[in-house]
């Protein structure tokens, strides 16, 4: 049974900065699903993406995989021969329940939970490379660095897919969105002192970056063909496809 999301639930007196520890990682998928709309339908269709994109011999990476629902949803959709799915998060609580999650589901795709540095992580012959919601978590300065990694990493042909919460230059867009966002998470039961907690333990850990800074950086990159393909307020999924 799903455990209910209660880390913000209490007054606290010292709201220390976010972290995927054991106590978020116990109640993740209650948080993920209650707190960033149309996170299954982003899920859904990182295993669509992955079947239209896989290739033989190849690899495909879940950067920043928490518990491994991207990796669960490309291996359901990898058919091509000689396939690995390397799932990265460094957090070794998301690991270890990601690496139990895997094994409830049989398959002849295999998969390597790894903990580690997404920043430090070989990418090769990869076919397909999944950032969700994770880049938004790095130092900025260090965003640049790994998408180029990543594309040069991608076979011809390759995609890669990131999901992000994003702002915009805009104050007045910038608080509507945010104000959307924060009555969905009323309409999903969370109080005003949760939201309130949450969003100051984020503020230090959490920078999104604006869709306009998203793209300069994938076409930086190499990528030509990029763009967005899913909005919900202020969260997004994007795809970039290496040129075959």
């Amino acid at each position: 049974m799903m455990q209910k999301d209660h880390v913000y639930a209490e007054p606290l007196a010292h709201i220390q900065d976010f972290r995927f520890d054991d106590a978020v990682a116990d109640v993740f998928p209650d948080m993920i699903q209650r707190s960033v709309p149309g996170y299954q339908t982003i899920i859904q269709t990182i295993g669509k993406l992955t079947a239209r994109y896989q290739q033989d011999n190849s690899h495909y990476y879940d950067l920043g995989c928490s518990l491994g629902a991207a990796s669960l949803a490309m291996r359901r959709h990898i058919s091509a021969a000689n396939s690995k799915v390397i799932a990265v998060d460094n957090s070794q609580a998301m690991i270890e329940r990601c690496q139990r999650h895997l094994l409830a589901f049989r398959s002849d795709v295999p998969v390597e939970a790894v903990l580690g540095d997404i920043r430090q992580t070989p990418i090769e012959q990869a076919a397909v490379v999944v950032i969700n919601f994770t880049l938004q978590f790095l130092p900025p300065e260090d965003r640049d660095a790994l998408i180029q990694r990543i594309y040069k990493g991608l076979k011809p042909g390759g995609i890669l897919i990131l999901s992000e919460k994003f702002k915009t230059d805009d104050n007045i867009t910038n608080d509507l969105l945010i104000d959307l966002y924060h009555d969905f998470k009323r309409a999903n039961g969370y109080s005003e002192l949760e939201i309130s907690q949450k969003r100051t333990a984020l503020e230090n850990v959490m920078r999104p970056d604006t869709l306009a800074t998203h793209a300069t950086r994938l076409q930086q990159a190499g990528f030509s063909a990029h763009n967005l393909w899913f909005q919900c307020f202020n969260f997004c999924s994007m795809f970039a496809i290496k040129d075959a």
